[in-house]
């Protein structure tokens, strides 16, 4: 289960909608070992695209050495969806590289009337998809 701050589930939800009809997508880093997210991190899309996200790798690498520097983790790692369901797509499985990370989808195709707004968190691992719980609480 994902256990995450109202905070962060607004912030995660606001990037998505600011950043439609592209993809958004970033990270929530936490303390190594907690699976607590706590610092929200936007990246840019690189692709800037409607239908994939990429990290920036000079952004991504300046982020592995600050949460290296701060002994944090990537504990969620998001994108949104702009026209489809908040469901990991083939590519989105295959660069999941991060086996103890949430990833968390959002879906803004309702900003289009194209369907309603989803928030979903998957567990990743060897190709294999777990859909998760989300708990959404005021406070850790």
């Amino acid at each position: 289960m994902l256990t995450i701050t109202q905070a962060l589930y607004d912030r995660i939800v606001a990037h998505a909608r600011e950043d439609h009809p592209d993809e958004a997508c970033g990270v929530v880093a936490g303390p190594v070992g907690k699976g607590r997210p706590e610092r929200f991190v936007p990246m840019l899309n690189a692709a800037r695209s409607p239908t994939f996200y990429e990290f920036d790798s000079s952004d991504l690498l300046k982020l592995y050495r600050e949460m290296d520097d701060r002994d944090e983790e990537p504990v969620v790692i998001y994108h949104s969806h702009t026209a489809t369901e908040a469901y990991p797509s083939r590519t989105d499985i295959s660069y999941a590289n991060e086996p103890g990370a949430h990833y968390v989808l959002v879906s803004t195709a309702d900003a289009d009337d194209a369907g309603p707004f989803q928030f979903r968190s998957f567990r990743i691992l060897d190709g294999e998809v777990a859909e998760e719980e989300v708990r959404v609480v005021d406070a850790y």
